[in-house]
C-alpha cells in the first residue's frame, strides 16, 4: 500500500518568493506596539486606492522565487506531499497573486492556491485555511503569525526565520526554503 502524502501548506511570500525585506518585521512589529499600541496580533488592512497602491509597491519586494522551489516540485511530482499555497494577501492584490501563480506555474505544483480575497486578518485566514485542508504542516515566514497558529492549529508549524529574529526559539526553525524541503525529505522518505 502506498504511503499516504504528507499534507503541507505553504505561505507566499517570504516562503516561496524571495523577499529581503522580511527582515524588518521585528522592527515593524516593535513599532505598531509603541506607536499603535497594539497588545495583539492584528494587521493592518489597506482601504484607500493609496494604502492600496502601498501594499502593492511593498509585495513588490517578493521579486524572485524562492531557492529550492525545484526541490519543492520534485516532491510533489515524486507523490511525496500534497502541496497548498495560502497566502494572506488581500484582495487588493488578486492580480498580482494571479500573475505569480502563472510564473510559477503554481497549477501544476499546488493541489491548491488560496488568498485572502475577504480582507480577514491574515493570520484568522490562514488558520481557517489550515484546518480546512487538513494540513500536517504549514510553512511561515511572520513570526507574529507563526505564534498565532501554533497556539490555534494542530500540525506542525515550520518557521522561515530572518537575521533579526533567528535568537528566537522554535521546535521548526529554517533559515529558508531549501531547509525546509530537506526537513521534508527526511520526514516523507
Amino acid at each position: 500500500m502506498a504511503k499516504k502524502p504528507l499534507k503541507v501548506g505553504f505561505d507566499l511570500d517570504g516562503v516561496i518568493l524571495y523577499n529581503p525585506v522580511r527582515v524588518l518585521r521585528p522592527v515593524s512589529a516593535f513599532l505598531s506596539k509603541i506607536l499603535f499600541h497594539k497588545k495583539q496580533t492584528s494587521f493592518y488592512i489597506p482601504k484607500t486606492p493609496f494604502e492600496k497602491f502601498i501594499w502593492y509597491l511593498l509585495h513588490k519586494s517578493s521579486f524572485v522565487p524562492a531557492r529550492g522551489l525545484s526541490n519543492l516540485r520534485k516532491l510533489v511530482q515524486e507523490g511525496r506531499i500534497e502541496a497548498h499555497l495560502v497566502t494572506g494577501r488581500y484582495a487588493s492584490l488578486s492580480s498580482d497573486f494571479n500573475s505569480w501563480m502563472k510564473s510559477i506555474d503554481a497549477e501544476h505544483l499546488f493541489a491548491s492556491q488560496s488568498h485572502n480575497a475577504k480582507n480577514e486578518q491574515p493570520h484568522i485566514f490562514k488558520q481557517n485555511m489550515i484546518k480546512k485542508l487538513g494540513l500536517d504542516v504549514f510553512v511561515e515566514d511572520n513570526w507574529d503569525i507563526v505564534k498565532e497558529l501554533k497556539i490555534q492549529t494542530r500540525p506542525k508549524i515550520f518557521w522561515i526565520t530572518n537575521f533579526l529574529d533567528r535568537r528566537i526559539a522554535h521546535e521548526h526553525k529554517f533559515a529558508n526554503l531549501r531547509g525546509v524541503i530537506k526537513q521534508l525529505s527526511e520526514l516523507t522518505k
